[in-house]
């Protein structure tokens, strides 16, 4: 990771080298291709399940940019997508023939959270800019690595914690830093909900559908039979891999990392000193392997923050579903993202306030992107800010799998308890080994 004037030394050269282009024909920044100076930078999309498409659809809209081709190993989310473009954009089932063509400029990865450290870091090394989902990664050390070809290949990376480009959780998080809500010792976060108790049920493993390469759907994953489940592709829902831990990291890391993603920008992307974690399935039946219930305790320093989940009750704070409540001794601010509250304390200065979001996260999202392809500025899901956010997330979950008390060395980047550090890497199957 380089510093902030190693960081501003590489953009004025990078700016140097951009002026000396010529009129009519420059040196691509994107794949160093030859391009004409009209030409819109293009992209191929990776994953087109629910997500996958929502992200094609802010694409598509982005006037100097080109959606060139799409590619899912799933054949009816390949179709979907492939209409969604009105035929324009090639159909591709292997990624590895996206990466290999040099005629694109930028990659769009929303496949399961098990294939984007791959992904990533393959695609920086062939000269691509990246828009990546979140969670960023199912382990520490895989994010690492996504940080290390981000900044080795000089590749824009933005991940999808598009909160953070919201106006209103930017003045949120403006208003917890200027200190109007006081002195904050205590946030919460949350997503509570009431579910069946049979969940998404337990279907038996069994031959995968003849339009689904099983195989290359697992791809870095431990080795496993088709089951309905683990696909998750669910018409009324998220896939459900994500309750998985070969696949992902349950509600801590599918939910967790946009709340906790937002406290970090509010204290100056701060990470927790030590973690405590508790969780099981108190409530579902199905065969999920992430917990039903969770809460885990982050020690910062100067506050306690809390990631709650639960199944079984949703009755909620503010009324709300999920969000995060900076708690100052001024003040409560609420924020989700509807909006802003800020509710002061008895006897307080401080004034009432309520703020309707007044933008589209996701479509100012793919701006700040685009224009930092454009400028080659780091964007503002920069890969390393959101390999923090994930790693917070996922250092919940090692809290709890361990069943240990974390003590966590950001200097060194790993838990001060050898015993944990089992759950943050683990081996690729072959031939997915990232190599930066």
């Amino acid at each position: 990771m380089d510093s902030l004037n190693e960081h501003a030394q590489n953009g004025a050269a990078r700016r140097d080298l951009l002026k000396g282009a010529s009129a009519v024909f420059t040196t691509s920044i994107f794949t160093g291709n030859l391009k004409g100076a009209n030409d819109k930078p293009t992209i191929a999309h990776i994953g087109m399940g629910r997500m996958g498409r929502s992200n094609l659809g802010f694409a598509l809209k982005q006037e100097n940019l080109a959606v060139v081709a799409v590619c899912d190993v799933y054949k009816p989310h390949l179709e979907k997508a492939v209409e969604m473009t009105e035929g324009k954009a090639k159909a591709v089932r292997d990624f590895r023939e996206i990466l290999a063509d040099k005629s694109i400029d930028i990659v769009c990865i929303s496949t399961p959270d098990h294939w984007h450290a791959y992904m990533t870091v393959e695609a920086c090394k062939t000269g691509k800019d990246v828009y990546v989902e979140k969670p960023i990664s199912v382990t520490v050390d895989e994010g690492t690595k996504m940080v290390q070809a981000a900044r080795k290949y000089n590749r824009v990376v933005q991940a999808g914690t598009m909160q953070r480009s919201g106006v209103h959780f930017q003045k949120a998080a403006e208003i917890v830093k200027s200190g109007e809500i006081g002195n904050v010792t205590f946030v919460r976060t949350w997503n509570y909900g009431l579910s069946k108790p049979e969940g998404i049920g337990t279907p038996p493993d069994g031959a995968a559908p003849s339009d689904l390469d099983w195989d290359m759907w697992l791809g870095p994953a431990p080795n496993h039979s088709y089951n309905a489940n683990r696909f998750g592709v669910d018409p009324k829902a998220f896939s459900h891999f994500r309750w998985f831990w070969d696949y992902a990291g349950g509600m801590m890391t599918d939910w967790g990392v946009h709340w906790l993603d937002i406290v970090q920008m509010a204290f100056s992307e701060a990470m927790p000193n030590a973690i405590t974690a508790l969780g099981a399935k108190f409530r579902i039946t199905d065969n999920r392997d992430t917990p039903d219930t969770i809460q885990v305790s982050y020690e910062y320093p100067g506050f306690i923050a809390t990631y709650e989940n639960r199944y079984g009750n949703a009755n909620s704070m503010m009324g709300k579903g999920g969000g995060i409540l900076f708690h100052g001794d001024k003040a409560t601010l609420f924020v989700d993202r509807s909006g802003y509250r800020l509710v002061p304390e008895k006897g307080s200065e401080a004034t009432e306030v309520e703020v309707a979001s007044s933008n589209n996260s996701n479509m100012a999202h793919w701006v700040n992107f685009m224009d930092c392809v454009r400028t080659r500025k780091r964007p503002i899901s920069d890969i390393e800010v959101c390999q923090r956010s994930t790693t917070t997330c996922l250092l919940g979950n090692v809290a709890l799998r361990s069943k240990l008390r974390l003590d966590w060395d950001a200097k060194r980047w790993t838990t001060q308890q050898s015993e944990a550090r089992k759950f943050l890497a683990r081996e690729e199957r072959k031939p997915w080994k990232i190599v930066v």
